[in-house]
């Protein structure tokens, strides 16, 4: 049978050899090799503009974005969506076919291809988290070291950096060379990598600082350059997301669900999803719960004083770190520079609407030229509907709900 007849590929990705299946319209397979690095490229190129379905893993990115460039639709999904349209025994040329499969479900959930720009971001944020967790080993075996000769060191890595030289150099009976000098090796180990890390850092903080959509972030309270990058380059500009809570929970900061029986279930948070960006995000919620009196000038104070007295501050700072993202509708924010109508900026906000004395609707967008910007976060909270309104254009615009956003347009 012709290549003309495929609608959908399904390829099972590997290091030097890929298995590849086709499904016409029927979903009949029409296509079934094995094929090499170099001969995939040429292979795919023949066959006309259908879509391509891939597993999310090593590799995957590239090689999307290599398939877009020729005009395919690319679409990666993760590992385990697969697995229930796997038939029979596993084997290469069934994980492909099971691809193919799970590609072409309307509800499937996707991974966005990411850019080369975001990879190299990640590679940044991947690296300067193994070096953290490289010292932090480092500066426990020390202390290890120490607690089993007698010598408790207060608890902290700066309270260490200022015991160790007063340790070292006061006669110890405690204390062989031998030990004293691996040590003072380890100790070397930790300035290296403190310099490596702050080398990361700067570099990282000098990427945020050129990125349009890393400094609209940053606005958001809690949120800096580590954390408004590493968001960056999850998710790109968030178009895998329709709202806010769905980001939350894709984090894993949403409670886990069991429900059955028209009874609703919710155990604790789900801890799903990417478990680096979803530590960031809490580590910024308790930086600003540590700074009581920045807390009026954010637009969820009265939610945020509420709250401090009935939860437990653990519970709070789960809470308070999935509220920019859409829990409470605090703020949203728009990554792209312009919209597709054009207009200079973008702003996706939260507007209250009350029926029957109820908070009901769904998130628009308003289009707002740069003079008539405000500036972040918007202050307010609630479920929403209102009218989009263009202040750039003499025009009045429909009204444009979540679901039917310009594509150019990203709500967070």
């Amino acid at each position: 049978m012709s290549n003309t007849s495929i609608v959908t590929i399904g390829i099972d990705l590997g290091k030097n050899t890929f298995h590849v299946v086709g499904l016409d319209a029927k979903g009949a397979i029409t296509l079934r090799k094995k094929r090499s690095r170099n001969q995939l490229d040429q292979s795919l190129g023949n066959v006309p503009r259908c879509l391509i379905g891939m597993e999310a893993c090593a590799g995957a990115h590239h090689l999307g974005r290599k398939l877009e460039k020729l005009g395919h639709q690319v679409r990666l999904l993760p590992a385990q969506y697969v697995k229930p349209y796997l038939k029979g025994h596993k084997n290469d040329f069934r994980d492909a076919e099971a691809i193919a499969e799970a590609a072409q479900r309307p509800t499937m959930r996707f991974v966005p291809v990411k850019s080369a720009e975001q990879l190299d971001l990640q590679a940044l944020h991947r690296v300067r988290s193994r070096l953290v967790t490289q010292r932090t080993a480092v500066i426990n075996q020390i202390r290890g070291f120490l607690l089993e000769r007698g010598l408790p060191v207060r608890q902290g890595a700066a309270a260490l950096r200022l015991a160790l030289p007063q340790i070292l150099s006061a006669p110890n009976d405690n204390l062989s060379p031998r030990v004293i000098q691996l040590i003072q090796d380890l100790s070397e180990d930790w300035r290296y990598l403190d310099r490596r890390i702050a080398s990361m850092t700067k570099e990282i903080d000098e990427l945020a600082d050129q990125d349009p959509h890393c400094r609209r972030l940053m606005s958001a309270p809690g949120v800096g350059p580590i954390i408004s990058s590493a968001m960056v380059a999850a998710i790109g500009t968030g178009d895998a997301f329709h709202k806010g809570r769905d980001f939350a929970a894709w984090l894993g900061l949403v409670p886990k669900q069991i429900s059955t029986g028209d009874r609703t279930i919710l155990g604790r948070i789900s801890r799903r999803g990417n478990r680096y960006l979803r530590t960031l995000f809490i580590q910024g919620a308790r930086a600003v719960l540590l700074q009581r009196q920045s807390w009026p000038r954010h637009g969820f104070a009265a939610w945020l004083e509420a709250a401090s007295k009935r939860l437990h501050s653990n519970v709070l700072v789960v809470a308070l770190a999935a509220i920019p993202r859409g829990n409470q509708g605090d703020s949203a924010y728009c990554l792209m520079e312009e919209c597709s109508r054009g207009h200079d900026r973008c702003l996706i906000y939260f507007a209250p609407k009350k029926t029957d004395g109820r908070v009901r609707g769904r998130p628009v967008v308003e289009l707002v030229g740069v003079a008539q910007r405000p500036a972040f976060p918007v202050p307010e909270a609630g479920a929403v509907m209102a009218q989009a309104v263009c202040r750039s254009g003499s025009h009045e615009p429909p009204i444009q709900t979540a679901a039917r956003l310009p594509a150019r347009c990203a709500r967070i």
